[in-house]
């Protein structure tokens, strides 16, 4: 079989090698000559996945290593009778990891105390499911906003968003719909972003368009006291300058971008493919990982709990590291921002998740280590 995939899913040619013969291309550029000979489509959010890409092709089965699929326009695939499997869940803990992350940041900056905050989490799926438990940990109090699961489970715990935007701190973790009971296209726009509250946090991860980003960079404008949080963002990757100088923290859409969370992808849509086939499973993303570096926080004094966990946090993951980078693009003229914006993503360093690093303490017992294990850590002890 002949298989197209994006160049940026790792270990592709590894996974799908027993399959057949595996082509890379750059995700976003790809065409419908690129696809005229492939049984197989493999690709991320930057391709777009519809009748103009596949028309005429022999594409029998598209995998997107993903967590969303708006950019597949499933409807065809189905008409066609072309199988088709995105990545659900496999970036989600790497993408609740940047939310805590982002949080011990600016709560370290603006000197505030994350226990006995409120959250309004919008969404609360895979990624948002993990993000509550993280930030419960913390001690934060979390109000969940997701009316399909809702209707569909009968949450008697869930908000309304009107609620869920009145708390000090608001994320979303929402798919981007544009029709149906639900849409999420513009979530929030100019009217729900002046119902923040003095002083609150917007967090995006989920997809750029769910906020308008003209209401945001409006609202930044007049409003100095709000915090924004963005690592998508509409027009990707032309983004705005402007907006980009506004926020608080800003990122290349790399939120779900631990090397931990890319390899579960791709296992998830190699799988998924060697079911649609009949054919036998060759690959495992575990014989391709390692454990990560033991995080050596002995010498920190563990009865500032918050501190410890902090330290944890920022050793495995710093996301003012990311901000930087794409800050660093603002001095490139606009079309060069835009590729720019690109690299960052494909050339993105290597970046493991919580539970990957063992965090090593003189007395791992106690509060202490249980907040690090609400946060996924293991932990461990010099003695």
């Amino acid at each position: 079989m002949k298989i197209v995939a994006d160049e940026n899913i790792p270990c592709v040619q590894q996974a799908f090698a027993s399959l057949g013969e595996v082509s890379l291309l750059p995700g976003r550029g790809m065409q419908p000559e690129n696809v005229r000979a492939a049984d197989i489509l493999l690709v991320r959010s930057v391709t777009r996945v519809d009748a103009s890409l596949l028309q005429g092709s022999p594409v029998r089965f598209v995998g997107s290593a993903t967590i969303g699929y708006d950019h597949v326009d499933r409807d065809y695939l189905q008409q066609q009778d072309i199988g088709f499997a995105p990545a659900p869940g496999s970036n989600a803990t790497s993408a609740a990891e940047y939310v805590v992350s982002a949080l011990m940041v600016l709560s370290g900056q603006q000197g505030f105390e994350l226990a006995g905050k409120t959250v309004g989490i919008v969404g609360c799926g895979n990624v948002g499911s993990r993000v509550r438990r993280r930030l419960s940990a913390l001690g934060m109090h979390c109000l969940v906003n997701d009316p399909p699961l809702q209707a569909s489970a009968g949450h008697d715990d869930f908000v309304s968003l009107d609620t869920a935007l009145q708390a000090d701190i608001v994320t979303l973790h929402v798919p981007l719909t544009k029709s149906g009971p639900y849409p999420t296209l513009h979530l929030l726009n100019a009217a729900a972003l002046d119902r923040l509250k003095p002083g609150a946090i917007l967090i995006n991860t989920s997809r750029g368009a769910v906020a308008d980003n003209r209401a945001l960079d409006a609202l930044l404008a007049t409003r100095d006291d709000l915090s924004l949080v963005l690592d998508v963002w509409e027009n990707e990757p032309s983004i705005s300058a402007a907006l980009l100088q506004k926020v608080a923290l800003g990122t290349a859409h790399i939120a779900g971008y631990s090397y931990d969370g890319k390899l579960r992808g791709t296992e998830m849509i190699y799988r998924a493919a060697c079911d649609y086939f009949n054919r036998p499973v060759q690959w495992r993303a575990a014989d391709e990982l390692e454990r990560a570096a033991s995080i050596d926080l002995r010498n920190h004094d563990t009865d500032d709990v918050l501190a410890v966990a902090r330290a944890a946090v920022l050793a495995c993951y710093d996301v003012r590291q990311d901000d930087a980078r794409l800050r660093a693009t603002l001095s490139l003229p606009d079309a060069e921002r835009a590729l720019a914006f690109d690299r960052l993503r494909k050339d993105y360093p290597l970046r493991r998740e919580f539970s990957e690093s063992s965090v090593l303490l003189d007395e791992p017992a106690g509060a202490l280590a249980q907040l690090l294990s609400g946060l996924g850590f293991e932990f461990g002890s010099s003695r």
